[in-house]
């Protein structure tokens, strides 16, 4: 009736339970048929007792069998003709499936260089994190984050990028989209609507839209965001990348910024300013922080380790506004941190041993010479036909064409062809209107030797 194999990974137990669950949804066993004895079974199949009674222990417990004292296991009466995942042939998972396409050149702005991780450094932490106490591992993480973790980030982003905070004030999170919904949760019935820079990261308005708020983009210029449109909206909360604007890598000057805080103070405007990559600028000092002008303004900080350490660790974290802060308190003090504990514990040791800013300077050095690399690469096979902007810092440059792209979407599935990955630019506008004359190249996760013939084969299909 039964058959077992003894070189299945399965074990017999579990076998012979899925044999005997299969026959009875398959109606093969009808309701009230009494099996074979354990001792009965064991001799026909050659099995010992304990695998027997181990599968119908289990059938009993799913409620495909019942037992009667000193009488045996019967079929229960339950529905036939139910079909299984388990009935028929086994499927076979792939345990290591395709996650995305390869590309020879990924030119996506967001990809790092897996060498520039610092992978000894923080097995390093990760393994002392690992020896602390085993109390440290059975409790949860405080809801805003680990207190060590806070007062390294506030260190660090008073020496680095001039943000004036206490640790009370940040939030530890699991990225900007979690970031995002955790503001639209604080604010929402005060402010209804969100203007974007146009063109602008897409992440940000999704998330605000898809919860509920009025999306107003407000065009960009050389200056950043036009602050004049921004005026002329009836939006009271406004998200902006003013050190390095995502994606023409404009930088906001202190006349507008100064301009902005203005706006913000005088109608009671909220400031969203993300700081995504301010860590990798190439040519003088990181720009300070909008925040740092007005700490007890109405202005929220964004910032992640994701974008010059690892997008894997999901570690990121925002500098509320006293007032935000006191409310996020008071709503989400009952939510559990989302970052894992032994990560924020080993990100603790990793800037308190000083690998933090290490790796950063490391990191600008690395980047600067791709960056370099594809300038050059740029204008030996472009030469006056294209000219590249927002050099100088992050991990991307945008290409403007002098003749325009007959298809954007079509060019960017040529270059799909032929092994290029593009993030198509009419993506970045929140109006739906299309660009005809500019590609966005990023240059992080396209290896060093690779980035003049990935140039070279995108100058050829422009051509």
């Amino acid at each position: 009736m039964f058959t077992l194999n003894n070189e299945d990974s399965s074990p017999l137990y579990r076998q012979l339970f899925e044999q005997i669950r299969d026959q009875i949804l398959s109606g093969n066993l009808s309701a009230h048929f009494k099996l074979p004895s354990i001792r009965d079974l064991a001799n026909e199949l050659a099995v010992s007792r304990n695998t027997v009674e181990g599968a119908y222990q289990e059938l009993c417990a799913e409620g495909y069998l019942y037992s009667r004292s000193r009488s045996g296991y019967f079929v229960s009466d339950i529905e036939q003709g139910v079909t299984t995942s388990a009935q028929g042939k086994k499927t076979e998972l792939d345990l290591h499936p395709k996650l995305a396409e390869n590309y020879r050149y990924d030119f996506h702005p967001a990809r790092l260089d897996p060498e520039s991780f610092p992978a000894a450094l923080w097995r390093k932490c990760i393994l002392e994190s690992l020896r602390a106490s085993a109390e440290d591992h059975s409790q949860y993480s405080e809801p805003q984050g680990e207190w060590g973790l806070r007062c390294n980030i506030q260190l660090y982003l008073e020496r680095s990028r001039g943000v004036l905070c206490r640790p009370e004030q940040i939030v530890v999170s699991s990225g900007l989209q979690q970031n995002l919904e955790i503001v639209a949760q604080l604010i929402r019935g005060s402010h209804d609507s969100v203007a974007v820079e146009n063109p602008g990261y897409h992440l940000p308005r999704d998330v605000f839209r898809n919860l509920g708020f009025k999306i107003t983009p407000v065009d960009v210029g050389p200056e950043g965001l036009d602050t004049n449109k921004l005026l002329a909206t009836d939006c009271s909360v406004v998200y902006i990348t003013p050190s390095h604007q995502m994606p023409l890598g404009h930088v906001m000057p202190v006349a507008n910024r100064l301009k902005l805080l203005s706006w913000s103070e005088k109608g009671g405007g909220l400031i969203i300013e993300d700081d995504y990559d301010s860590e990798l600028r190439y040519v003088g000092r990181p720009i300070s922080s909008l925040q740092g002008l007005s700490p007890q303004g109405h202005v929220i900080y964004q910032g992640t380790f994701s974008k010059v350490l690892s997008p894997a660790l999901r570690l990121s974290y925002m500098v509320l506004p006293p007032v935000l802060a006191d409310a996020y308190r008071k709503k989400f003090r009952n939510y559990l941190s989302p970052v894992p504990l032994l990560i924020q514990r080993a990100m603790i040791a990793f800037m308190e041993r000083g690998h933090w800013e290490q790796h950063l300077r490391r990191a600008r050095i690395f980047y600067k010479k791709k960056h370099d690399l594809m300038l050059h690469a740029i204008e030996r096979r472009f030469g006056d036909r294209a000219k590249a902007i927002g050099q100088g810092a992050g991990l991307h440059i945008v290409l403007e064409l002098i003749d325009s792209i007959s298809g954007e979407a079509e060019f960017v599935e040529r270059a799909r062809e032929h092994g290029c990955r593009l993030l198509p630019f009419s993506d970045f506008y929140a109006d739906g209107r299309k660009e005809h004359d500019k590609l966005l190249i990023g240059f992080g996760g396209v290896p060093m030797d690779e980035i003049p013939q990935g140039v070279e084969l995108l100058s050829r299909l422009l051509e």
